[in-house]
């Protein structure tokens, strides 16, 4: 029986796994779903800059949304014309997951009209936090492609936030998502 059950563990974990090792991204618009317009700035330009610098062709979505709307305008049939004359095809939500506890990713696979709608109700940095989990979904022709989740530990303000997110995806980005 334990046998049993370790065999259907590998093999759930592997293809939640193979989800992500499959996901190829050569292009992405960069969308940040965060309760701050600073924090929605700073992590879409860090990591459409990360991308670029790997090679992915990466927007962040305020290149195509007007200052202070909201990221489910995205979801419009001319906005996302607009992108696609831009050759972007693959859509990377960002969101806070929460803080101080270990998170998997969603099991949820939502279209992408669905995930524009829901918001997000959490900043990047919280006084009595001591780590952020961020939750990364990738969209391809508004169909749910993948979920990677990224923890920063030990920090101790919003820019040891930003720094930690940069450093684990600077390795997240060519290991797992190219």
């Amino acid at each position: 029986m334990k046998i049993f059950l370790a065999i259907i563990s590998v093999v759930l974990l592997s293809s939640g796994y193979a989800q992500l090792s499959d996901l190829n991204l050569n292009n992405a618009l960069v969308i940040g779903q965060l309760d701050k317009p600073e924090d929605r700035f700073s992590v879409e330009i860090n990591v459409s800059e990360l991308l670029s610098n790997n090679g992915v062709k990466a927007m962040p979505s305020l290149n195509v949304l007007k200052l202070g709307s909201n990221s489910e305008n995205l979801g419009a049939d001319s906005i996302q014309k607009l992108v696609q004359g831009k050759g972007i095809d693959t859509y990377l939500i960002i969101h806070v997951r929460g803080y101080d506890k270990k998170f998997k990713p969603t099991t949820r696979k939502d279209d992408l009209q669905t995930a524009l709608a829901t918001g997000s109700l959490f900043p990047i940095y919280r006084e009595e936090v001591t780590s952020v989990t961020f939750e990364f979904l990738f969209y391809k022709n508004g169909q749910f492609l993948a979920a990677d989740i990224v923890r920063c530990k030990n920090v101790s303000s919003r820019d040891s936030v930003l720094k930690k997110l940069r450093k684990a995806l600077e390795k997240r980005i060519v290991k797992k998502w190219k």
